[in-house]
């Protein structure tokens, strides 16, 4: 932003000028700042000066970047260093900027211009505050000055004067450092690309190098974000990997459509400044994603015979559209990539060859050990090894009979039995002592031959059935098994009792006793196994724990026994996976001549006490507490809000991801006084079931705003567009009579539009 005219500084009418304060005020600020070896030193040391001249509690000097068009301060908080930053036009600070006017404002929160996002953001309470422009000799103004709250009455004159000296004699260590430093990081930067550019070539793991590419193209062009998509030929379709949570994802899309299949078809760079006004632009993938997309550039990949082998995409450029000269930037970037990328691509698909052979039997649950026709041992899998209880060193090479000693010898007996009927032997739940820890396991020991049927040797696979074994199998009927497996190496310490944050899922059939009296008993039965598999492996699948099943409710948990630091998100994806399973079950049953099934599922984060609970001749591992309450009043919930997945405001605020989620009311639910906020996700929609999706929540969320500072007729026209774009949004209708009833019998004063509900 460019810098108005100077003003007058220092010495102000009717201000009477002490020349020895202000000699030592200018000298203690050049003494301060001279030497000082980066810009958060003089930030500190310039905060600490000018709040014991000035007499203030806390001062801070912001600086403006030009990059960004934002104002920025950086202040110590303990061992991190915090950096705050906001519009060069916002709050009074940013008035002080644009009009190169000083401000005194002795009442903050009383100035309409005044940003409590500061105070928000610090923990910080603002009473009085004073801010002063920073300029050049030559007039433009680089940044702000504040002083907040005067110790000793109100700010004067004489401090508006004494800030101005201040100022005058920082700007030029502050201009310096802060040019130092944008050259650092400028060079950091080239050193930064001229090392990714090696390290890319050199690079074969195809995920890793899809994410540094893709990571260093944003940076390099100031972007939020891009995607590096490469040509499948078998397929006809471009494909990227992207980052879903702690793994890799994989999206696909054919090679010809939308801007990228443009680009890869036609070899042309693609510059678009405004996405939505270009027919081209598929504004699908933004109501899909939650983002949403301002300018692209989109390049192709050409490699060196001059094939074009993928295209590069970035969006939204922080400071406007792409120029020229990101055009260049990204071609020579791409360009020098390309071979990298071919390389790790064509190693990828070697290395899944070799993976796939190899991880079945790296992957399997019981040891698996292979010896040559002289005995010798030729390879042991992961659980061999750890049946076994010896290193993979101490076994590959080694002679069977080194491993199968003393009272283990009759393995041995069993293995020169197979090698002379070439039949298989097999043993069930028998004792072996590994390293003095005994092991019970059912041994089989199977001729290996090759494809002329001439002998190669033999192979043991050995099952551990023994007391961890069968423990891990019961727990794994209720939780992951990864989970199962961690608990056990935990111990007990998980089991005895745990106040913790979890998020706790609800879900129930909708009319399931008709549907039961339908059935019959065997009928009901059957129904409820086929369901609850369903259900179940959408929950196991993200990590949750399977609590119990309660009549046809379900109620699990995520976070428990052990924490991830995105379970709230496993939680909205299981119940959207387990929504989408229940309709293809239930579209399944009808193709079928049954009843079709429906549900509803609450989610809830919140603290609950965890722990073994029953008595002494039965113990069961579950969960208590108000969070556990709430999640169940949230599923019930559904019903009245014609909803099939609700959650808490304890759960979004956590969330990471981007859902389509709407606010749908204010609720103080059964046997509770505080309200509570209620979001309704709606991911698991196609455009079919739920059309306009966009449009409707605009709509919805506008009346809702309209609905509770007690505009209902306004708020009725917005619920009644909404429903003009998907009659089928039943919540709008609930809101519409909701707000003719109150129109009839209009709320007391005070009215916050918090609902009250009578029923669990």
């Amino acid at each position: 932003m460019a810098a108005p005219a100077p003003r007058e500084s220092g010495r102000r009418k009717g201000v009477k000028t002490d020349y020895r304060r202000k000699f030592d005020v200018l000298f203690s600020t050049m003494r301060r700042v001279a030497g000082r070896d980066s810009l958060d030193e003089i930030f500190d040391s310039l905060v600490e000066l000018t709040s014991d001249q000035v007499g203030c509690e806390r001062s801070s000097i912001l600086l403006n970047d030009v990059e960004s068009g934002e104002l920025f301060s950086r202040a110590a908080q303990g061992l991190v260093r915090r950096e705050l930053r906001f519009g060069n036009t916002e709050g009074i600070a940013g008035r002080t900027f644009t009009s190169g006017e000083s401000v005194v404002v002795q009442d903050a929160y009383s100035d309409p211009q005044f940003n409590k996002a500061m105070d928000q953001a610090t923990g910080f309470v603002t009473r009085s505050l004073l801010c002063v422009p920073l300029r050049t000799v030559k007039g433009e103004i680089v940044g702000v000055v504040q002083c907040l709250n005067k110790i000793d009455g109100h700010f004067t004159e004489q401090d508006q004067v004494l800030l101005d000296e201040i100022s005058v004699a920082a700007v030029p260590a502050l201009v310096g450092s802060q040019f130092a430093e944008r050259m650092a990081r400028v060079r950091a930067q080239e050193l930064d690309f001229l090392n990714i550019v090696a390290d890319i070539t050199s690079e074969l793991d195809l995920g890793a190098l899809l994410q540094r590419v893709m990571g260093e193209a944003t940076r390099m062009l100031c972007a939020e974000r891009s995607t590096l998509f490469l040509n499948d030929d078998q397929s006809g379709t471009l494909f990227s990997r992207v980052a879903q949570g702690a793994r890799l994802g994989e999206i696909r899309l054919p090679n010809t459509a939308g801007i990228a299949g443009a680009v890869f078809t036609s070899g042309r760079t693609i510059n678009i400044p405004h996405a939505y006004a270009d027919l081209r632009f598929n504004p699908s993938f933004d109501r899909q994603t939650g983002f949403f997309t301002r300018s692209i550039l989109c390049t192709p990949v050409v490699n060196k015979l001059g094939r074009t082998i993928g295209v590069t995409q970035v969006l939204n450029k922080r400071s406007g559209p792409f120029t020229p000269q990101d055009e260049s930037r990204l071609k020579a970037f791409t360009g020098q990539v390309a071979i990298a990328l071919e390389n790790a691509k064509l190693f990828d698909d070697v290395q899944k060859m070799k993976n796939y052979n190899d991880s079945m039997l790296q992957s399997m649950s019981n040891g698996v050990i292979t010896l040559d026709t002289a005995g010798r041992i030729v390879t042991c899998n992961a659980s061999g090894c750890r049946i076994l209880k010896l290193p993979m060193g101490d076994i590959i090479g080694h002679e069977a009979g080194e491993i199968f000693v003393g009272k283990d010898r009759w393995v041995m007996d069993r293995i020169a039995h197979v090698t002379a009927t070439q039949e298989v032997a097999v043993a069930m739940d028998a004792e072996l002592d590994f390293a003095g820890a005994l092991v019970s396991a059912n041994l089989t020991v199977l001729p290996l031959k090759a494809g002329d049927d001439k002998s190669l040797g033999t192979m043991l696979m050995l099952e551990d059935i023994s007391t961890e074994k069968r423990v891990r199998a019961t727990m794994s009927r209720y939780m992951d098994p990864a989970i199962a497996a961690q608990m056990l190496e935990r111990g007990t310490e998980l089991l005895g009792g745990a106040s913790t944050r979890a998020t706790v899922l609800f879900s129930d059939i909708r009319g399931f006793t008709t549907l039961a009296e339908e059935m019959g008993a065997q009928g009901t039965v059957a129904f409820l196994n086929e369901y609850f598999t369903i259900m179940v492996e959408c929950i196991t699948v993200e990590g949750g724990m399977l609590d119990k099943f309660i009549g046809d409710a379900i109620m699990a948990a995520f976070g428990l026994p052990l924490a991830h630091d995105d379970d709230e998100d496993r939680a909205v994806r299981a119940a959207i996976e387990m929504i989408r399973g229940c309709r293809r079950y239930s579209e399944d049953r009808v193709r079928r001549g049954l009843q079709p099934v429906a549900m509803g599922i609450g989610l809830n984060t919140g603290m609950v006490v965890s722990g073994n609970i029953g008595s002494a001749r039965r113990m069961d591992y579950t969960i208590i507490g108000d969070g556990v309450n709430l999640a169940s009043r949230l599923e019930s919930a559904c019903k009245a809000y014609a909803a099939e997945l609700l959650i808490s405001e304890g759960t979004f605020r956590r969330l990471r991801d981007t859902y389509r989620v709407r606010e749908i009311d204010f609720v103080v639910v059964k046997g509770k006084t505080e309200p509570v906020g209620v979001y309704e996700v709606l991911d698991y929609h196609t455009d079919d079931s739920f059309p306009n999706m966009r449009e409707v929540l605009l709509h919805f969320a506008e009346g809702v705003r309209r609905y509770r500072a007690g505009e209902f007729k306004v708020a009725i026209g917005h619920f009644e567009s909404a429903l003009d774009r998907n009659p089928g949004d039943r919540l709008s209708g609930i809101y519409i009579e909701r707000c003719r009833a109150l129109l009839d019998a209009p709320p007391p004063v005070g009215w916050t539009g918090v609902w009250v509900m009578k029923e669990k």
